[in-house]
Parts: structure tokens; sequence; C-alpha cells
């Protein structure tokens, strides 16, 4: 059996191999902080204890299913919280960790407007009675 302190290094280098993931140590509360596209999508603030940030869906489907818990005090961001204490979870945190990084990697792939686009005005043609 693993350590919790090579439990958690082998956790940040497998979400460090995930596409386009940088690392921010010591970031505020949290130990280790996860970032794609500019988003922190994940932390850890002790060994084994992860925030990760999901789809509003996604954060409820998890739930549901008792995959993990309900964030402390970021529930309404689509947080939740899962605590690795061995190997086996240590699978079961990369499968939430993948979803959170599918979801906010895949929106980097849309454009961002510097202003928003208005919808088009209606017109309205023809003679009215």
């Amino acid at each position: 059996m693993k350590s919790r302190i090579d439990l958690h290094q082998e956790l940040r280098q497998q979400i460090l191999e995930l596409s386009g993931v940088t690392e921010r140590q010591n970031t505020g509360i949290h130990e280790d902080a996860f970032f794609v596209g500019g988003k922190m999508f994940m932390h850890i603030h002790r060994h084994g204890h992860c925030d990760i940030q999901l789809s509003k869906g996604d954060q409820e489907r998890v739930l549901a299913e008792g995959k993990a818990r309900s964030h402390r005090w970021a529930p309404e961001a689509g947080y939740v919280t899962f605590i690795m204490n061995n190997d086996e979870d240590l699978d079961r945190a990369m499968d939430l960790i993948r979803i959170s990084h599918a979801h906010f990697a895949g929106s980097q792939g849309a454009p961002r407007l510097e202003h928003p686009i208005k919808p088009p005005r209606t017109v309205i043609t023809g003679s009215r009675s």
C-alpha cells in the first residue's frame, strides 16, 4: 500500500499528463491548483483532499451516484469533494478529474468575444391594415 504522500505525488503526475494542464503550487488556501486554459478546474488542499469543479449536470449525477461529496463552501459553483485514501481511490479521483478536465478543456475551443453580439433587430415589412 502506498503512503498518502506517494498517492498525492502520483495523482499530481496523472493530472499533469492531461492535455493543456498547468499547476500552481501554494495558491492561497490550495496546496496544488490545476488549470486548463487559464481556468482552475480542481485543487488539492492536503494529501488526497480533492475539490473538483464539474458542470452542474455532472455535479448532480456524481452526487446522486455517491461518487463524491458536496463541496463544503462552493457547491453552487459545481464543486464536489473527493478524499483519496488508498490506491483504489486514485482511479476514482482521476475519473472525476477527467470529467472536469473534459468540460473545461472542451469549452476552451469556443472563441471568446470581446463584446457580446447583439441579436438582429426584427424588421416587419408589408402593409398594415
